[in-house]
């Protein structure tokens, strides 16, 4: 284990559901500080945040934004605070811990110790894994998510998982100088301005979950999700100014969609697959769909 990392977990009323016993098993899965981000709640949330820093000062902190943001916005000021704390590796993950605290950590590995720059959590459901999720949830998803990889214009299996890794580099820290466009669809345009205008897929690997379960009293409502969908346009035209402003030699590199590049050699023990999301073939259903 090399590199201090610094995990986000936004937090918007999370009160009823804000387990600092999980928050705890996180920082020593990742070997990090966790960094509780409350995003303007109005219930008792940013007290439990500030009690758990006040108790653990070694393993938590606390970030209170005052006025509500929007989740992308939490995330940014987390990953703000995180890098000018100086954070060698920064990540996040949900408040509702969908994703596991170690899964969360092994994301977090691939990056100190694999040579990735970023890690992208990706709910495959592969045999010997235990992804629950229901159909709905499912299917709605991966139409957002291959909107998301056209718009990009790389094959990013799911662009939507709410626990990422990433090394702190200048590429970073220019993707988060401005403020994202969208609440929810925000992962998008992060992971587009991670790439740049040449679709640099050079340390990007997907690493499928080995676990990931759906949890109730999801904020993602019927509205939001809509919202998110208008938001990629938006996410996308920006994203195609920035290539139109990139110097002309740029061009003939855009024109087809780049494939990942080939996975960092996961630590010992891991066996994470992290392959690229353009192998995602071996998740396909008896109908031809993803089986995530």
């Amino acid at each position: 284990m090399t590199g201090s990392c610094t995990v986000v977990v936004p937090c918007f009323d999370e009160e009823a559901r804000l387990d600092p016993t999980v928050l705890d098993a996180l920082a020593v899965a990742a070997h990090a500080t966790v960094l509780g981000v409350d995003d303007g709640s109005t219930d008792g949330t940013a007290a439990i945040l500030e009690k758990l820093a006040a108790r653990h000062p070694d393993r938590h902190r606390a970030l209170l934004l005052g006025t509500n943001r929007g989740k992308g916005e939490a995330v940014r000021a987390g990953l703000l605070d995180a890098v000018a704390g100086g954070a060698e590796v920064v990540a996040y993950c949900d408040a509702d811990f969908a994703t596991p605290p170690g899964e969360v950590g092994r994301l977090v590995e691939v990056v100190r110790s694999a040579g990735a720059d970023v890690a992208l959590g990706s709910r495959v459901a592969l045999l010997g894994s235990h992804i629950e999720r229901s159909l709905v949830r499912h299917y709605t998803g991966r139409v957002f998510a291959t909107a998301g990889s056209l718009l990009l214009g790389v094959p990013v299996y799911d662009t939507q998982c709410g626990a990422k890794a990433f090394r702190v580099t200048d590429r970073l820290r220019r993707a988060l100088a401005d403020p994202f466009v969208s609440r929810w669809a925000f992962d998008v345009e992060l992971i587009g301005r991670l790439l740049g205008p040449d679709l640099d897929t050079a340390g990007f690997v997907e690493v499928p979950l080995r676990a990931w379960r759906e949890s109730d009293g999801s904020k993602m409502t019927a509205r939001a999700a809509l919202r998110a969908g208008a938001d990629l346009v938006r996410i996308g035209r920006r994203l195609r100014a920035g290539r139109r402003a990139a110097p002309a030699g740029l061009a003939a590199r855009l024109a087809p969609p780049a494939p990942l590049s080939a996975p960092p050699r996961l630590p010992a023990g891991t066996d994470a697959q992290a392959a690229s999301s353009g192998s995602t073939k071996s998740a396909t259903g008896p109908h031809g769909l993803s089986s995530t």
